[in-house]
């Protein structure tokens, strides 16, 4: 009797045992979702980020992987397709790598303000683009991520009024045909280079310019290392917040919703607060010494038009779309 009573208290105690370590790894079986990308943890989308991780912490762990720490700038697209990365925020000119029509939302002075950025992505156009990323590079955009309208810093000391100013000055871009076409398109010699080799391009000669949002210089500290911001206003910045389709696939309806709505909400902070920011930077770097103004963007708007018609990638432009786009309000 006494062995029998041993027995059953032995599987009782062995079954209360493995269901209190069970506890802990039904705790920990939430999805991880790793986010990767260039900015620093400085930057306004960090923050946007650390919002939507606590959003969704219910029902995901979302880990940040920040100053190209996980992967180099552009090639977060392609670790996106081969299931070696489950988010990232990706640059508009990657995709018109694979996607050549897709150049046209990557040329210069397309969308007005970060208003009209939303409403596009809001809009059928918009949607039918995110459908076409979805079936062609395999990827989901939850949206459009605003982070400045992009503006000339230079470190010469040179005015500049019309694009012709610009001629010869070594002016940085990513790497990428795209982001070399929208150099040109300023009238300058677009020299590649990735963003964290900007500062000491800078600082050595390399490059005499960069173009970036103003959080992004402050962010960068780029105002170190120049003379002057010259406010083109020559493309409205953002990124497309993806993810994986084998993550997306996996969450079910529900929890789609949830975490579509959870970006949406974050998304929207970011880009009221970049453009809070860039109102009141344009100010801090004229009292820290900096020369900031605005040349003539008519002629850089004409001038930046014109090369991008008479350019390869614009015969891979649906007709009509830059009416399109333009007329929406």
């Amino acid at each position: 009797m006494n062995v029998k009573l041993n027995r059953r208290s032995a599987l009782k105690a062995g079954a209360a045992l493995a269901a209190a370590y069970a506890l802990p790894v039904r705790a920990q079986a939430k999805p991880n979702l790793r986010f990767a990308a260039v900015f620093s943890d400085k930057d306004i989308r960090a923050e946007m980020m650390q919002r939507l991780a606590k959003e969704v912490e219910g029902d995901f762990k979302l880990e940040l992987f920040l100053n190209a720490s996980l992967f180099k700038q552009g090639t977060e697209l392609v670790a996106l397709q081969r299931d070696n990365l489950e988010m990232s925020n990706i640059a508009p000119q990657d995709i018109s790598k694979q996607i050549s029509s897709f150049s046209i939302l990557t040329s210069a002075y397309l969308f007005r303000d970060a208003d009209h950025l939303s409403k596009f992505w809001a809009s059928d156009l918009g949607a039918q683009y995110k459908k076409q990323v979805e079936d062609q590079v395999k990827i989901k955009i939850l949206g459009a991520t605003f982070f400045g309208t992009r503006q000339v810093g230079l470190k010469p000391n040179k005015k500049i009024s019309t694009p012709s100013d610009l001629a010869g000055v070594k002016l940085r871009m990513p790497p990428g045909d795209a982001w070399q076409l929208l150099g040109r398109s300023l009238g300058a010699n677009p020299t590649p280079m990735a963003y964290a080799e900007v500062y000491t391009g800078l600082q050595t000669g390399a490059i005499d310019g960069q173009d970036n949002p103003l959080p992004n210089v402050q962010n960068m500290k780029f105002y170190e290392v120049m003379s002057q911001i010259v406010l083109t206003s020559h493309l409205v910045g953002y990124d497309l917040l993806s993810i994986n389709l084998k993550a997306w696939n996996a969450m079910g309806a529900a929890k789609q919703k949830a975490f579509q709505a959870a970006a949406d909400k974050a998304i929207a902070w970011s880009a009221a607060e970049h453009t809070k920011r860039e109102a009141e930077l344009a100010d801090g770097f004229r009292k820290q010494g900096l020369q900031v103004y605005v040349p003539d963007q008519n002629a850089f708007r004409a001038h930046a038009q014109k090369v991008y018609l008479a350019s390869d990638e614009a015969k891979e432009w649906p007709k009509g779309m830059l009416e399109k786009i333009g007329s929406i309000k």
